[in-house]
């Protein structure tokens, strides 16, 4: 067995670094390999099982800048006709679309129906997004005879756009969840009932998984970093009384994605803004927004929302120069 203390003898002399400090880079294992430092998995991604997945591509493009007129309002249309956006222009876009499940806003449509929607605003999105751009969707699952699962049928039509998948958060929504009490039967085996307390975040990319960071500046802390790199995030859900929108989601959800997904000054565009949230999140973390909403109830309430944050930005900053 070589000497160790002779190796290291050597690599001095030679000016290299001691055996004991240099990190050594991990390879794809049968058994999974739990060091990352230097990991080389590319035997596991030129594998059988990879073939015929979506693979990222160069992109030409260069990102566009959107007209000031555009920027930092609410639009009161649809977002399947986003032609106010140039192409590659968006740096990301989180979003909770409607569900179909009869809420005031919603209409009646079949599922076919409803994917063919969410079809059209989510390749409008494709279009705007910037190479490396990131598209989150929250969503729950639906009904129970049977259950539709809506986060797959999501997933693969944002495969059939085009959209890399990243991965997919579970929101873990706790005591805040108030679950069904509709139990099935009750103490029995002849039906039992699951009843959901969490949500989905699907996440998704436009042609390649990176951006180019370039001169632009990380807003996220390292603790958050840690904390929000992992699949299952638990926060409180939020009540929609207290907002005065039927399905809203807690301010934390995209403060969450804008930190993690997107650099200062980047654009946060929302196709179906609701009460606003989303640019609500992304103006309190020094992004720019677009939103879209077809309600105009909704985007008058998004809009004082976003005043009221904005009033109360002014004189948080009066009372700091003050002092």
């Amino acid at each position: 067995m070589e000497d160790l203390a002779a190796r290291d003898a050597d690599a001095l002399g030679e000016g290299r670094p001691l055996s004991k400090n240099k990190p050594k880079g991990t390879k794809t294992s049968p058994f999974g390999a739990p060091g990352r430092i230097s990991h080389d998995a590319s035997s596991f991604y030129s594998s059988r099982l990879y073939q015929g997945q979506q693979q990222e591509i160069t992109s030409p493009h260069p990102e566009n800048p959107i007209p000031e007129e555009s920027l930092n309002r609410f639009h009161l249309k649809s977002s399947s006709d986003m032609s106010e956006i140039p192409d590659y222009s968006v740096h990301l876009m989180v979003t909770s679309p409607p569900y179909n499940v009869q809420k005031e806003y919603d209409e009646d449509l079949t599922m076919d129906e409803y994917r063919d929607l969410m079809k059209i605003v989510f390749k409008e999105t494709y279009r705007v997004l910037v190479s490396g751009g990131r598209a989150c969707i929250n969503v729950a699952n639906l009904g129970r005879k049977p259950y539709l699962p809506l986060h797959v049928l999501i997933i693969q039509d944002m495969l059939e756009i085009g959209f890399l998948m990243r991965g997919e958060i579970i929101w873990d929504k706790a005591a805040s969840a108030s679950p069904s009490t509709a139990w099935g039967s009750w103490q029995s085996a002849s039906n039992p009932v699951l009843r959901d307390v969490h949500e989905y975040i699907l996440v998704f990319s436009k042609e390649s998984f990176s951006r180019k960071r370039e001169d632009k500046e990380n807003t996220i802390e390292r603790d958050a970093f840690l904390e929000w790199t992992k699949s299952i995030w638990t926060f409180r859900a939020v009540s929609a009384r207290r907002i005065g929108h039927p399905a809203p989601f807690p301010e934390e959800l995209p403060r969450r994605l804008i930190d993690l997904y997107t650099f200062k000054n980047d654009v946060v565009l929302d196709p179906f803004c609701g009460s606003g949230t989303t640019c609500l999140a992304a103006f309190r973390l020094g992004r720019q927004y677009i939103g879209y909403e077809i309600n105009p109830e909704y985007k008058q309430l998004a809009e004082e929302r976003l005043g009221d944050a904005t009033e109360g930005d002014l004189l948080g900053k009066a009372a700091a120069d003050k002092t």
